[in-house]
């Protein structure tokens, strides 16, 4: 395509924000600065201009369960919201734990709207039994390897994943769940279990492996990620063991930043996910450790699921909710944090873990790769489930009145989002 133009706009990166046009040709970044020309233009009038967003924590449900979300489905959702690449995550049917699965993830990854990173299973059929081949799927460009949906529950086992990870280069991602606890909860175990009858997750489900996985980085050195952290006890843990100089990083999803368990009074299985929406004493929590880095990045736990499971009673529904065209919206309408910051939790800082800064979240700079986002930061929108690209309609937040939205998303060059539409 010839090249391209985005006028008018405010760039806002890791290294600052100044008001600039962006030259794109040949699917990179060409020239930043004022009053530049090229064939096409992209009006980016009272918008800011930012790298394209990056979400490390993304359910595209294929293969195995397209009835809900294919690659294609997903990544046009991901595009909607801003995002450039997403990591998808490998509880599919069959499990994203051989080279096999890995390159049909990636093979459908290539003709999509974002560019799709496959993380892989800690260990085979996220059984917590047998690692997987690590240093194999590593080779084919997994750097996150993660059994999301169920916590490694064996210890030793856990400990010789941590040190043959640290050869590799690659980042173990955990779900803090002992399931000795949590088994049988279906939301938090507090005030609202009680009143509603429905069985709960301790907070301690959660603290317990934060705090296993915390002494295992100091007895290994390899690097832990943990996955969608929902309590003050494990943000507190984190930040410490930060302090202590421990390479750990962690996540936090948007719902959990904007839902309380209160939510459940409905017995509306929409509002059922895993680790369970907690007390606003825990949401006030993962607000502070987003501020203060105790937090690294947002994730949106992006989870869809077809109408007829999700509308099972509340004990039956699988757990799990729509994240990928909220999020931005989301973080800046519930978070009091400066543009930038945002910009850093959903951009440049999980571009970092999970690997793929090199064409990612970097700075608008010429000869970098055109993934980025046009961002409307004034724009108000309210969510209609129908309207959404996802396959499902499970978000928690039909009718709600959001601020932000993205007015445009370009891929390696190509637009694949314009004025809030998919191009694709």
């Amino acid at each position: 395509m010839s090249a391209l133009v985005i006028k008018g706009g405010r760039v806002l990166d890791a290294s600052g924000e100044r008001v600039a046009d962006v030259v794109i040709d040949d699917g990179r970044i060409a020239a930043v600065g004022a009053d530049l020309s090229a064939p096409d233009v992209i009006d980016a009038g009272g918008c800011v201009v930012a790298p394209g967003l990056v979400d490390l924590h993304t359910h595209l449900r294929q293969p195995g369960r397209e009835e809900a979300e294919t690659i294609e489905s997903g990544s046009r959702a991901a595009a909607l919201g801003g995002f450039t690449c997403v990591v998808a995550m490998p509880n599919t049917e069959p499990a994203i734990d051989c080279a096999a699965v890995v390159r049909e993830v990636l093979a459908l990854g290539r003709v999509s709207s974002c560019d799709v990173r496959a993380s892989a299973a800690i260990t085979v059929g996220r059984a917590g039994e047998r690692l997987t081949g690590m240093a194999e799927l590593a080779g084919l460009g997994v750097r996150l390897f993660t059994d999301d949906g169920n916590g490694v529950q064996d210890d030793r086992l856990m400990r010789r994943a941590m040190e043959y990870s640290s050869g590799l280069g690659v980042v173990l991602a955990q779900h803090c769940e002992n399931e000795a606890l949590s088994a049988g909860g279906h939301m938090h175990e507090g005030e609202w279990s009680s009143r509603l009858g429905i069985p709960g997750q301790p907070a301690e489900s959660e603290e317990l492996m934060v705090m296993r996985d915390i002494a295992l980085a100091r007895l290994t050195g390899a690097t832990i990620h943990f996955q969608h952290l929902s309590t003050a006890g494990s943000i507190a843990m984190v930040r410490a063991a930060k302090a202590g100089g421990l390479p750990v990083s962690a996540e936090a999803t948007t719902h959990h930043f904007t839902l309380t368990h209160a939510e459940c009074a409905s017995y509306d299985p929409v509002f059922k996910v895993n680790p369970p929406l907690r007390t606003a004493a825990d949401v006030a929590a993962v607000k502070a450790g987003l501020g203060d880095g105790a937090l690294d990045a947002i994730a949106t736990d992006h989870a869809p699921h077809e109408p007829e499971r999700k509308e099972l009673p509340f004990d039956e529904a699988p757990p799990g909710m729509l994240g990928l065209e909220t999020a931005l919206a989301l973080a800046l309408t519930e978070l009091d944090a400066p543009l930038a910051q945002v910009l850093a939790l959903l951009s440049w800082q999980p571009a970092a873990i999970a690997g793929v800064a090199a064409e990612h979240g970097g700075d608008l700079a010429v000869g970098r790769p055109a993934n980025l986002c046009v961002i409307d930061t004034s724009a108000t929108w309210t969510v209609d489930p129908a309207r959404l690209a996802s396959r499902a309609r499970n978000t928690p937040y039909a009718g709600r009145t959001l601020t932000g939205r993205v007015r445009h998303t370009l891929l390696r060059g190509e637009p694949v989002v314009l004025d809030g539409e998919p191009t694709r």
